[in-house]
């Protein structure tokens, strides 16, 4: 048990860096105005959505999951 008191103090660090993180994160998310998130929300939707990259179809899969191989012929 006692060598694992060696974890202690970077376990304590990593909480209080944690907690103070947390905290600090808090404190810049002020409220926005329900008025101004509207026509935040409503400029985004007006701007037109470019094209992306179309990917092309996909060809099915022809695995059924059974190693099959190939018939010999005979001659």
């Amino acid at each position: 048990m006692e060598i694992l008191l060696w974890l202690v103090p970077p376990a304590v660090v990593a909480a209080v860096a944690m907690v103070w993180v947390s905290w600090l994160g808090r404190e810049g998310r002020g409220e926005v105005d329900r008025e101004v998130a509207v026509r935040r929300m409503g400029a985004a939707m007006e701007r037109g959505h470019r094209a992306t990259y179309a990917a092309p179809p996909r060809e099915p899969d022809r695995s059924t999951g059974v190693a099959v191989r190939p018939s010999r012929r005979a001659s």
